[in-house]
Formats: C-alpha cells, structure tokens, sequence
C-alpha cells in the first residue's frame, strides 16, 4: 500500500546508474524518476512534485545543455511554484548560471554525494512550504475589508471591530503610526455604512498651512479675503450626505479646534465671510498618529474635542505587531508592481524574506510598498534580494560557486539570522529552521560560530 506521507521528489536522469543511486538517497522522499522530457512532464502530470532535479544533459542530445534548459523552461510553464535543482558537470557553470536566470532554484555540479544533495533538496522543500503557506493565506487574507491585507491576529481585530462600527453613524477616530493605512481603514467605515453611494472626503490637517485650514474646511463667500473671487464650499460642506475623513487631526490649531468642536455639537457652519447657517449632515472619522493624551496634559489639543471624535476607536497596529504580515504585503505588492511593469518574478530570495520578517518597519506598510515598488525597477534576477529592497548589502549572500562553500554561506547566515531573531533562543531558532535543537549546536561547530549560549 503506498505510503501518503511520503513527498514526491522528481528526478530527471537518463543515466541508469545514477537514477539507481539516487533513488535510495532521499529519506521521507517518494522518489519518480525519468529519463527525458516528455517522460519528465508525463510523471508531473501525473504526480505533481514540489522539487525536481534536473539533469541538463538530456537526450537526444546529452553531450549539450539544450534539452535540459527547455526541459527547465517546460516544467516552470506547467508547475510555476516548483523549485526546480539542475544539475550539470564541472565544465558548465555556464549553463548552470543560465539555468538560474531562467528560474532554477540552485544548481549542483557532479560529482554527485546524496548527503550534500539530499541537503539541498530539504531546503528547496521547505522553502515551497513556506511560499505555498503564504500564498494560501494571501489569497483568504484579505479581512473581508477591501484594500486592506492581513491575516495576523492584531489586524483580523482591528478588522472586525470596522465591521461592527461601520454601519453605524459613530464618530470615529482611527489611531495608528505614519503608514499603518489609517485611511484605508476609515474608507472601510464608509463603505459599510449607509452613506456609501455618497461623497468620501478626505482632508490632511498637517498638509495645508494653519492660516488656510479653516477656508479649507469652511469654504468661504466671495470677498471674504484678497484672493476670495467666487463662493466656494468647504470639505464639510463638500463631503455633505457622506463621509468627512480628517487625517492628522492632532496637527490642528487650537484656534481651529473650537470652530471644529461647535460644528460637531451643532452640525451647522458658516463659511469664512458669511452670515448666514448652512446645515451639513456628513459623519465625521478622524485619525491621527499623536498621542492625544498627551496633546491634551500639554494644552495643544481640547479635551472636549477629543471626546467628541472618539465616539469609538479603533487602534491600527504598526506592521512590526503583525506577525507574517510582511511577506504577505510584500507578496501582493511585488504581484500588483510587477504586472504595471510588464516584469515576472519567482518570488523573494530566503534572505530577503528574512529581512521582511525580521526588520522593525519604522514607516510601515508604506515604507515596505515603496521598497517592493523600488526592486521591482531594480531586481536583475528572478527572485527579489534584500540589496533588491535597499537593505544593506552586506546582508545579501554573495555565493560562491563551489557548492560546499556556497551551502556553507547559506548555512551561516540563516543559523546567525535565526538566533538574531530569536534572541539566541537556540530551541525557538531550531524550530523555526525546520531541525532539532542537537542538529543546530552541530551546525554551529561545524561552521565556527559562537556558542549563543555563552553569549
């Protein structure tokens, strides 16, 4: 009876002997083999199989790469998400380089050792895991709210609080630091009310000078001040029957606050240079990235004002709280930039994803949409670097091509990034690198590194 757990490994070898000691290598493997293209491609079909190695020396022509790299070319087109390993001989790195430019996930170069093998092949294994992870919860992670990606614990809250507040008329005020996506979050509050067919306005307290922000809210009648040639309506009035969103309404002036409080109290306004009282029926949603608390202890923000607008809060957490949330953002942006660019991409490098999960993101999901934005111009490769993203490029892996050199590179940094983020936790750091906690200590021996235990 066949074994369900075993992972289908594929290797594409048309040489008999190597195919028969590849075929006992791979521990928790159900290994197909094949012997050329067509047969590579009818086993896929047949079983599909996260990883494949490649030979690229295949017939009918095994004395040249040609048929190997269509083979490569042919499966990527079947299995996109397939990391695919090719092996080549000492004399072509050429074509192995190629092979990488054209989506491979690494090479390896014969002599074969199963040991060094097999290790390559666990890695590429849990690396399809993890992006097959990631693209499953990108597609279900949109929150139910539109815009608005995410599927860690803080933000499916913060989701559903919108939810329950939207459909009603509250007042209220969105907090969150520069870049969390506080507007995205009061255009959810308008969509699921009432008002939705209606205008949603939006204005920025901190954008427009202090001595223009009130005509900016209030409108103003002609002749009101030098410059003032027609009648023109304020955002308040403008965002009647709707939504009135005011962003950063912790920059307001004092001055300003008063007029600001007397409209909520009354739903009534005058424009700059009028008269006469204009009634406006608009919700009002505030948000701003201060603390107003201590606006209010220093004299900079009304304390009257504050209880108005806070009919109900909802609390934004900042991207570094949403656990998983970067690759998944960083996912759609690189999908949404990459087809405005007319450019394809496999994905994020591991140390690029490494960089998304460990960095502290002081500007948030705007600082990461501006880097994905940035290497998707940039990225020379088929996969997105941390250099692609702008962090520091002594952090990106410069291979070598010697293949135990190179493992051994891949092996440091991963083993020196995973105790960085887990505090030289060495249980935590294992578990998260898929091996046992004896393995990691062996591995840091092995490659000289420091004891994280006499750190």
């Amino acid at each position: 009876m066949a074994d369900n757990s075993l992972k289908p490994l594929l290797i594409v070898e048309d040489n008999p002997g190597i195919q028969k000691q590849l075929k006992w290598s791979f521990e928790g493997y159900k290994v197909l083999l094949a012997g050329d293209r067509a047969s590579a491609i009818e086993q896929l079909q047949k079983h599909p199989a996260a990883v494949v190695t490649l030979d690229l020396g295949l017939p009918p022509d095994p004395a040249n790469a040609s048929e190997g790299l269509a083979a490569l070319q042919e499966i990527l087109k079947l299995a996109p998400h397939t990391k695919i390993i090719v092996v080549t001989g000492n004399d072509d790195r050429d074509n192995a380089l190629k092979a990488i430019s054209l989506g491979a996930y690494d090479f390896y170069q014969k002599p074969i050792e199963p040991g060094v093998l097999s290790l390559i092949v666990d890695r590429a294994y849990q690396l399809y895991e993890l992006e097959e992870e990631n693209r499953q919860l990108v597609a279900g992670s949109t929150a139910a709210l539109d815009g608005i990606i995410g599927a860690s614990k803080s933000i499916l809250a913060a989701c559903r609080l919108v939810e329950k507040v939207g459909p009603s008329e509250a007042t209220s005020l969105v907090l969150g630091e520069s870049g969390t996506g506080k507007e995205l979050f009061a255009k959810a509050l308008h969509a699921l009310s009432a008002r939705r067919k209606k205008p949603f306005v939006a204005l920025n307290c901190a954008a427009i000078p202090d001595n223009l922000l009130e005509s900016e809210l209030f409108g103003y009648e002609k002749g009101a001040f030098t410059g003032a040639v027609s009648q023109t309506k304020g955002k308040i009035e403008t965002a009647s029957g709707g939504t009135l969103f005011l962003d950063e309404i912790g920059d307001m002036p004092m001055a300003l606050q008063a007029k600001m409080l007397r409209f909520l109290q009354e739903r009534v306004i005058e424009r700059l240079g009028g008269r006469s009282p204009i009634e406006v029926d608009v919700r009002i949603i505030c948000a701003t990235h201060r603390k107003l608390d201590q606006l209010i202890a220093g004299g900079e923000f009304r304390e009257d004002l504050f209880y108005r607008i806070s009919e109900i809060v909802i609390e934004i957490p900042p991207l570094r709280e949403r656990e998983g949330d970067p690759i998944l953002l960083a996912k759609t942006f690189l999908d949404n930039f990459s087809e405005k660019n007319g450019r394809s991409f496999r994905g994020f490098s591991e140390t690029a994803r490494v960089e998304l999960d460990s960095y502290h993101w002081p500007g948030n999901v705007r600082e990461l949409e501006n880097r994905v934005k940035r290497a998707v111009v940039l990225a020379e490769g088929k996969h997105i670097t941390a250099s692609d993203m702008g962090f520091d490029e002594q952090n990106e892996l410069q291979l070598s091509l010697n293949i135990r050199e190179a493992r051994e590179q891949v092996e440091r940094d991963i083993i020196q990034r995973a105790l960085v983020v887990y505090d030289n936790n060495v249980t935590h750091a294992a578990e998260a690198m898929g091996i046992s906690r004896p393995s990691l200590y062996q591995l840091i021996k092995k490659l000289g590194l420091s004891d994280p235990g006499k750190a």
